[in-house]
C-alpha cells in the first residue's frame, strides 16, 4: 500500500494549486475549442469559410513564453512565436466530476465553479493578451507522487501482487498545450465583448 498520494493528499494538493493559479498567479487565457464537424471544407480539405469554434471559455493557466523569431526566405520575412500553456486537469474536466463539485472559496473570487468540459486537441485556439495561439501538441503526463491512478497494473486475476489499492493513489495534475502564434486575420474569431 502506498503511503502518500491518497484522497486527502490529492485534495490538499488540488486546493493549493487552485489557490496558486486563481489568486496568486491569476494568468487568464481564453480557450476556443475547434469544431471540426461544423467547419465546411473544400476539395483540398481547407476551411473555405473559416474555421468554426465553440463559445470561448476563460481559464487560469501557467504561461511559458517562447522566443520570437523572424526568419527570412524568398517570400519575405516570416514571424514565429511559440508558447506553452499549462492548465490544471481538474479545471478542464466535467462539472459533474467529484473534484469540481461545490464552490471553492478564494479571497479574490468568492465562488468559482470549476469544470469547463474541455479536452484540448490539436487545432484549438488559445487567446492570450491580444494574440492567438494554435495548439500543436498536448501532453497530460505530470503525476502527483509519480502515479497515474488510471493504471494500477492488475494481474489476470484482477489483483496487484505488490500493492493492493493502487487505484486510490496518485493524481494526474496538468494538461500542457504547446502552441504557435496565428495572426488574427486567419481565424474566424470576432471579439465583440469581453
Amino acid at each position: 500500500m502506498a503511503l502518500y498520494g491518497g484522497a486527502r493528499d490529492v485534495s490538499m494538493f488540488r486546493r493549493v494549486n487552485r489557490e496558486l493559479m486563481g489568486s496568486i498567479i491569476s494568468e487568464e487565457v481564453i480557450f476556443y475549442k475547434y469544431k471540426v464537424t461544423q467547419t465546411k471544407t473544400n476539395m483540398y480539405g481547407e476551411a473555405f469559410e473559416g474555421r468554426n469554434f465553440a463559445d470561448p471559455v476563460m481559464l487560469f493557466a501557467l504561461v511559458e513564453v517562447g522566443p520570437q523569431e523572424a526568419p527570412t526566405s524568398d517570400l519575405g520575412v516570416d514571424f514565429t512565436w511559440t508558447m506553452t500553456f499549462r492548465f490544471l486537469r481538474d479545471d478542464l474536466l466535467s462539472k459533474l466530476n467529484e473534484a469540481n463539485q461545490g464552490t471553492f472559496n478564494t479571497y479574490q473570487q468568492p465562488f468559482i465553479q470549476y469544470g469547463a468540459e474541455i479536452h484540448p486537441e490539436v487545432g484549438d485556439i488559445i487567446q492570450y493578451q491580444n494574440g492567438y495561439w494554435e495548439v500543436d501538441n498536448t501532453n497530460a503526463t505530470q503525476f502527483f507522487v509519480g502515479k497515474d491512478p488510471q493504471y494500477p497494473y492488475y494481474d489476470a486475476a484482477g489483483n496487484n501482487p505488490l500493492n493492493t489499492g493502487l487505484e486510490n493513489f496518485g493524481y494526474n495534475v496538468e494538461v500542457r498545450c504547446d502552441c504557435h502564434y496565428v495572426p488574427s486575420d486567419r481565424l474566424n474569431i470576432i471579439k465583440s465583448r469581453m
